[in-house]
Formats: structure tokens, sequence, C-alpha cells
């Protein structure tokens, strides 16, 4: 009877051990992600190395050195929450913004969001298609479950119904709020002119402009989507979860907007 428990012990051991090494590979894994194309991708992988060298010495029983690593670490703690502070806002951002419960939600909601959406996503579309013929700039940002209101604080109030036509006029050329971008929340256009954050990803190529990195970085940490029309060329990109899509037509863009504003 000992001998069954010693070896149901051993194996509940080993089960929570290796739950234990998966939890630890998922959160460092999706650390990397955060920080890949980035310069903190490189104190990434010192720190990994600093804590794979502690659990070392700690194995063998290198008392003094695995005391100094244990200081180092211990020190070392408020350095990474400043080093990695934009990373780590995105980690808990992107553990909070309700994806986990995607997965239990109706099913049939799907089909009330594609209705809710579906007028300011024509009328991006719409305005979208007809500026990429005519190379003007824009930048359309639907905001969803993270507040943006930073973003709000900086631009011109508008408070208006999301129409083809005042997007077009905001982003005319000789428009005084055709700089920045517009944003869309709540199915209105709340503000435009709103200065973004830049992104600073190193995997973006070098014709691409300060508009399409503000496109980039507001949906590095927020779970915003942005729209971008290049005022060079007229292609039409959007922007989710930090990656880009580029070089879109106004229906592929009209498909990506309903799968990923209806997938909530």
């Amino acid at each position: 009877m000992m001998e069954l428990a010693a070896i149901f012990n051993f194996i509940n051991f080993r089960i929570i051990d290796v739950l234990d090494i998966l939890i630890v590979a998922i959160l460092l894994f999706e650390l990397y992600k955060l920080t890949k194309g980035t310069a903190a991708v490189k104190i990434f992988w010192v720190l990994a190395l600093i804590f794979v060298i502690y659990e070392v010495v700690s194995f063998f029983h290198f008392t003094m050195l695995s005391d100094l690593m244990g200081e180092l670490i211990n020190v070392g703690v408020l350095a990474i929450i400043i080093l990695f502070q934009p990373e780590i806002r995105k980690f808990f951002l992107y553990i909070g913004d309700g994806r986990l419960m995607r997965f239990f939600s109706d099913r049939f909601s799907k089909q009330n969001k594609h209705s809710e959406y579906s007028e300011e996503i024509l009328a991006v579309k719409r305005a979208c298609r007809h500026m990429s013929t005519t190379m003007t700039g824009a930048l359309i940002i639907f905001a969803r479950k993270t507040p943006l209101d930073e973003f709000l604080s900086t631009g011109e109030e508008i408070d208006a119904k999301p129409s083809a036509e005042l997007l077009e006029n905001i982003f005319f050329k000789n428009s005084p709020l055709h700089d920045g971008a517009v944003i869309i929340k709540d199915h209105r256009i709340m503000a435009a002119r709103c200065i973004l954050p830049v992104s600073k990803s190193r995997d973006l190529p070098q014709e691409v402009g300060l508009r399409h990195r503000s496109a980039l970085g507001a949906t590095e940490f927020t779970d915003a989507v942005a729209v971008v029309v290049s005022e060079q060329t007229g292609n039409i990109s959007l922007c989710y979860g930090g990656k880009m899509t580029r070089d879109l037509t106004s229906s592929a863009l009209r498909q990506m907007l309903e799968e990923i504003l209806t997938n909530e």
C-alpha cells in the first residue's frame, strides 16, 4: 500500500513539475514575442542566460556563486521593470483584453457585432478606396476594449456619425485636420488630428513613413485596429496586434475589419 502511495506521489510530482515548466515556457515565449524586433530582445536573452546560470549553480550547490547570482537577480528586478516598461504593459494588456473569455462567448454574438460595426466598416472601406486613387494619406484608428483617452486628448473632438464623405473631408490635403489620426470609438468618429506613439520596430521596411509607424505604434500596446492609406503610393495597410498587413484592396480591408472587430 505504501509502495503505491509512493509511486502516486512520484507521478503527481512529475506532472506538477512538467506543468510548471510548461507555464514558464509559455510566459517566456510570449515575452519574447513582445520584445522581438526591438532593442529589448537583447536584454531578454541576457536575463534568460542569467536565470539559466542561477538554476545551474543552485542545482550543484555552489553556495557563494548562487548567493551572488541571487542578489544580482533581486537587484535587477527594478531594472527589469524600468527597461521593459512598454513590454510589460503590452503583456498585461495581452492577458487582460478578454481573449480567454472569447472562447466561451456565445457564438451568436458575432452576428450581432457584425451588424453593429457594418456601418463604420463600410464608411472606412469607401473612403479608403477613394483616397487610395487620389493618393490622399489617411490614418484611422478603431478603438476597442483598451482605453485610448491619452490619444483622444491630443486631438480635436468631433463626435460624429461615421461616413465616407466626412472621413475624406478630414483627410483632404488642405484640411486643418488631415495630419494625425482619426479615432472611431463606440461607433462614432470621436476625434481627429490625434497624435499616436511611433513604433520603434526594426522589422519595418525603410520606405515606411511616420504615418505607418504611428499606426503600428498604436497597436503595439493596445488592442486597437489601425488603417493607413499611403500618401506616396496610395496603398492601403492594416495594423493589428503590432503587425502590419500591406497592399490591401478595399474589399480585403473590409473582410479583415469584419473578422477582427466582430471577434471580441
